[in-house]
């Protein structure tokens, strides 16, 4: 009798215990397969920065680690397939090609804005062909927007993936953000403070992404003001890897 007594302690305890959990405690981790889709974005992003700000050491020391800490993710992918590899190599190479340019746009052939962002793309697509778990890409969403938001701010329109609206890939701002919205709202604050944290920090970077104006094709935000990349930019990453920790 005193061990059944003490097992339905326990079990009530435990059924206790589970319900003040947040929901994020049962989220699944962010997949590896994401994680190389928010080091792709950020690489890019990276290279933008480099370019629009001057060539600073800084901004090319952080270019490095990222194509390293791509390449990492991808070593640590359980599976990956021959279109991944090659796409991966095709992204470094246009990465690379941004930097051989120097800082003078007068030497960036015109085309190649387009080129880097198809190589983005066909990365991201060949990702998100492997197996995952889970439904949520909040982190690689929110990077993705980064980089659109830098490549206006920097060197002209982000072409998406058109062909594909139904994925992030084909979304600019209008759709991403709302969805974003929605997958944090979902979250319960009081229960987990960081997740307040996160709600906050993201609603400073929105009201940057929602002027961004990507429906014009001029390069001009929609209240006037100028564009704020390195803004973006830093509350982009602090964002993503505060979600990605959070797990």
């Amino acid at each position: 009798m005193r061990c059944k007594s003490l097992f339905r302690k326990l079990f009530i305890w435990t059924l206790g215990l589970l319900a003040s959990l947040s929901p994020l405690a049962f989220a699944e981790a962010v997949s590896p397969q994401e994680q190389v889709q928010v080091y792709a974005s950020r690489a890019t992003g990276s290279l933008m920065l480099l370019r629009g700000e001057g060539f600073q050491k800084s901004h090319l020391a952080r270019l490095e680690t990222d194509i390293q800490a791509l390449a990492a993710a991808l070593q640590s992918l359980p599976q990956g397939s021959d279109g991944l590899r090659s796409s991966h190599a095709e992204l470094v190479t246009q990465l690379r090609r941004g930097v051989s340019f120097g800082p003078s746009e007068d030497n960036v052939p015109w085309g190649y804005p387009q080129e880097l962002s198809k190589a983005l793309r066909d990365f991201l697509h060949a990702a998100r062909q492997l197996p995952r778990e889970g439904a949520s890409e909040l982190s690689a969403k929110v990077e993705y927007l980064a980089v659109q938001y830098l490549s206006r701010s920097y060197i002209g329109t982000f072409e998406i993936a058109r062909e594909q609206p139904d994925t992030y890939l084909g979304q600019d701002e209008r759709l991403l953000v709302p969805a974003i919205d929605a997958e944090l709202a979902a979250l319960d604050a009081k229960a987990n403070p960081a997740i307040g944290k996160l709600k906050v920090r993201w609603d400073y970077l929105k009201a940057a992404l929602n002027d961004m104006n990507s429906q014009s094709n001029a390069l001009a935000s929609v209240s006037g003001r100028p564009f704020a990349p390195i803004t973006v930019d830093r509350h982009s990453r602090a964002l993503t890897q505060q979600w990605m920790s959070m797990y």
